[in-house]
Formats: structure tokens, C-alpha cells, sequence
């Protein structure tokens, strides 16, 4: 949000009303394809098609619209959009990296990023040490002399750990290290990693950003030169933009985005407080909590937490969490956050039974999304299933 307003960015930004009508919502342009008028003019466009619209596998008008807004909440130069988050994970790792290269990860991350780097990037001879995030020399001393990314997920979506931005944005520019992170716990609203010295920054607009649990896509926010580098090569060469359409959608749901995250940040604080008093509770987990052993940090670097917390029950056997989770009647059970509903999961839909370890304190947790409705209507439902 580098000198410009929220409110500039959300409703203004981009939108060139004069264009389409003066329609006060942009259109969704539809097309495939886009025509040109005369040889030289389809040549020009062909020779940068990051700046010009030629086939909307590429650049599409609907989609430009929305780059600009996510960039400038990013404070970033330019951003990509993608047809999911492990997209807008992917397509840049694959960019960056090749045969012979490795790679720093903090562990604990979303599992689809470290199937990535665990499974898929070594059969293409690129390798991975995944790391304790929490401290950061833990990073210095896993890197090599052909390390070229540092990725990171600060804070994660379960446990929350977070990694010191700033320090290892430091140490990875004195390196000539490419640092990435997936900032899809805080949205741009509670954290600005660039803003710290993260090169790339990733999140998946499933959740905040869309806010409504009807779009998947993905965003990647930082420089336009390293964009359109990723742009010109593995972006359409991987085919996974986002459509017309779901880019109209994330542009509908930034119109609210601030009075969503600041609804679910607010109904948390009341609800996690009501959670450590209950005699059934165990623990909860989030970062802006009393006692979380990261807040001094969270603070420095996040202006707020949104909507996403775990705990755990005094009980922590199979057989009682699945009871509590049966029990609820209005937080639904599913996967994802961000949207207008209350959602919940427990790490054991994960799990095996057979697999179920009573002593790995990641089994045992339940992870809860604070959607917009009333904290006390929430907390009726919780304090019902915990009986």
C-alpha cells in the first residue's frame, strides 16, 4: 500500500470507468483472443505480451485490473495471477530453480509445498532441507553454496510458527538468495513482506481475498522485472492463469476485504479468550494471544492476525475430538478459511487411526476459522459441543 490509500487501492485503482461505459463494476472480458488492426501493431504486441493483450492464457483486461489492485496492497511492483495457490507456489519454484540447486524451506508448511519440495523437485535433481523457521540461524546453517531459494510461511496455518522476516531477507540479499514466502495467514492487510525485504510474496486468494468460498486462484506479488521474467517463460508455458471471471470475483471481494478481516480479527479475540477459560481446554494457539511464544515478533511484523487459531482439548483422545467436532451444529467442518462462514478441522482428518501418535502434539490439534458471524452465536456452538 505504498503511497496510496486502502480505499484508493480497493475501489479505484485500475478501474478506468471511461473504458466500459462508466460502469461503476469492470466488466468480465470474456474473449479468448484478442484482434489487431494491422501486421506491425500484432508483431509489437507479440514481441511483449507481459505488457500487451494477444490470448488470455497471457494477459487478459478483467485480470490486469485485478494485478494492479493485489500489487499495490502487496506494495509490490506488479503481481501474477494464478488458478490456485499451489499455482502461484509452483510456477515461480519451477522458475527459479534447475537442475543441481537447493533449496531452504521452513518445515511445517502447507503440504502441498512440501510435496513440491520433497517429492516432486528431486526427480528433477534439485534439492530441499527443511528447517525449524522459529530460529533463525537454523537457516544460515542449512545453506549451501548452491542454495537460490529461501522459502518461507510465516506464520503457518496450524501452529502458527512464525520466521523473523527481516533477518533473513538480510541474510539472503549478502548471498545472492531469492527469498519467497506464502503469506496467506495474514492477507496484504496484516503483513507486507516486501515491506521487510522478502523478494516474492505468494497467497492464496481462495481465502481472503475472494472472502465469498466460490473462487480458487493465487497470487504472486514482487518485482516486475523477476515477474516478467516468470511471466514470459514457466507461467505460459504452465497455462495457469486465472479466467475471466473468478478474476472478477477477487475484484468484487477486495471491495470488502478490510471490514471482513477486521470482523474475523475482532470476533477471534473474543472467542479465543472465552476458549482459555474453559475448563475443557487444554491450550489455544494464536499468535496474538498472552503466552503464544512468537507474539513479540508477530507484533513487529504483523498489524493484526485475522481469523485463524487452534487448541486443543484436556482430553485430546480420537474418540473426543471427533465427538467435539460431530457435535457442532453451526461452524462447518471443512477445509480452507477466509470466507463468510465459520469453519473447523482437526489435524486427525489427516491422520490414519491406526497412524493416531498421543505423544506428537500436531495430532491433537483443532484448527478453527473465525468467519462474520456474531462471536457470541460461535461460542454458543462451542460451548455446546464441548458439553
Amino acid at each position: 500500500m505504498k503511497d496510496m490509500d486502502i480505499s484508493y487501492i480497493i475501489n479505484e485503482l485500475g478501474e478506468e470507468r471511461e473504458n466500459y461505459f462508466n460502469a461503476v463494476s469492470p466488466p468480465i472480458i470474456q474473449t479468448s483472443n484478442f484482434t489487431f488492426n494491422t501486421v506491425s501493431d500484432f508483431r509489437a504486441a507479440m514481441a511483449d505480451e507481459f505488457e500487451t493483450t494477444i490470448y488470455s492464457r497471457g494477459n487478459n483486461p478483467t485480470l490486469n485490473i485485478l494485478r494492479q489492485k493485489l500489487a499495490a496492497l502487496d506494495g509490490a511492483e506488479d503481481a501474477l495471477v494464478f488458478a490456485s495457490g499451489v499455482a502461484a507456489i509452483t510456477v515461480p519454484v519451477l522458475a527459479l530453480l534447475k537442475q543441481g540447486d537447493h533449496v531452504v524451506c521452513v518445515e511445517n508448511c502447507y503440504s502441498w509445498t512440501i510435496k513440491l519440495f520433497r517429492d516432486m523437485l528431486p526427480r528433477f535433481g534439485v534439492s530441499c532441507t527443511f528447517v525449524d523457521g522459529s530460529q533463525t540461524e537454523n537457516f544460515e546453517t542449512a545453506l549451501q553454496t548452491n542454495t537460490k531459494l529461501i522459502y518461507l510461511e510465516s506464520p503457518n496455518t496450524f501452529s502458527y510458527e512464525l520466521q523473523d522476516l527481516s533477518a533473513l531477507a538480510k541474510i539472503a540479499k549478502a548471498k545472492g538468495i531469492i527469498t519467497m514466502i506464502d503469506n496467506s495467514y495474514c492477507s496484504p492487510l496484516y503483513q507486507q513482506p516486501i515491506a521487510h525485504g522478502i523478494d516474492l510474496v505468494m497467497q492464496t486468494a481462495t481465502k481472503y481475498i475472494g472472502g465469498h468460498s466460490d473462487v480458487v486462484a493465487g497470487v504472486l506479488s514482487g518485482p516486475k522485472a523477476l515477474l516478467k521474467q516468470i511471466f514470459n517463460h514457466e507461467f505460459m508455458t504452465v497455462g495457469a492463469t486465472l479466467s475471466p471471471n473468478s478474476a472478477w470475483l477477487l475484484i468484487r471481494g477486495l471491495r470488502t476485504l478490510p471490514l471482513r478481516v477486521n470482523r474475523s480479527f475482532e470476533s477471534t479475540k473474543a472467542i479465543t479468550a472465552w476458549l482459555q477459560k474453559h475448563p475443557k481446554v487444554d491450550k489455544v494457539i494464536w499468535p496474538f494471544l498472552p503466552g503464544f511464544k512468537q507474539t513479540e515478533l508477530a507484533k513487529k511484523q504483523m498489524k493484526g492476525c485475522g481469523g485463524l487459531f487452534s487448541f486443543t482439548l484436556k482430553d485430546s483422545s480420537v474418540a473426543t475430538i471427533e465427538a467435539f467436532c460431530n457435535k457442532l451444529q453451526h461452524i462447518l467442518m471443512a477445509v480452507s478459511w477466509g470466507g463468510h462462514e465459520s469453519l473447523i478441522i482437526p489435524s486427525i482428518v489427516g491422520v490414519p487411526t491406526a497412524d493416531f501418535d498421543a505423544t506428537n502434539p500436531r495430532h491433537h490439534l483443532i484448527r478453527m476459522y473465525v468467519g462474520l458471524e456474531d462471536a457470541d452465536y460461535l461460542i454458543t456452538d462451542l460451548e455446546r459441543a464441548l458439553g
